[in-house]
Formats: C-alpha cells, structure tokens, sequence
C-alpha cells in the first residue's frame, strides 16, 4: 500500500527507512563534496594534481559508501559523487595528473 512520505529535514531523505545512518550518510555526503571538487580542479589545468588527489580520493569512498549503504537516498547521492569524481579524476589525469 502506498504511503506518504513527509521530507522534515534534508537528512530524511537518506534516512527514509526512518532509523538514522550517520556513518553512511557520512560517505554519501563526502563522496559528493569529493567528487564536486574534482570537477571545479578539472577545469583549471594547473590544478591537475589536487583533482586527481581529490578525484581518486573520491571514487574510493565512493565506492565503499555504496557497499555500506542502508537506503536508496544515500545510494543515489553516492552514484552522483561517483560520477562527479570519476570524471573529475580522468579529466585531471589527461592534464597531468600526478606529475608535477
């Protein structure tokens, strides 16, 4: 049976099995933050080193945030960190990458 689902905070929406998931909720938001750093690095080319860091940094927790994950809300912030990160780090790594 269909039920409604009230949104109180921004956090409720990874909450949504109602129990609250600091640890994953943690991964989820980092990844995201990671992954949009990496970006914004990749579109200046002298910050190829950082956003590689931050990109490669970004997948991994990325990638163990969706093993952890608890709910379908945090799945989906993580995939668009993923995403975000995974661009990030080849974008930096066809400007450089790790060489200085």
């Amino acid at each position: 049976m269909a039920q409604a689902v009230r949104w109180n905070n921004p956090l409720s929406y990874l909450n949504s099995d109602g129990r609250r998931h600091p640890v994953e909720n943690s991964f989820a938001t980092v990844t995201l933050v990671l992954g949009v750093i990496a970006v914004v690095c990749a579109w200046w080319q002298g910050l190829h080193l950082l956003g590689s860091v931050v990109g490669l940094a970004g997948v991994l927790t990325g990638a163990w945030g969706q093993y952890i994950s608890a709910t379908t809300g945090e799945r989906f912030v993580t995939i668009i960190g993923l995403g975000a990160a995974g661009a990030g780090f080849y974008i930096n790594m066809m400007h450089g990458g790790f060489l200085i």
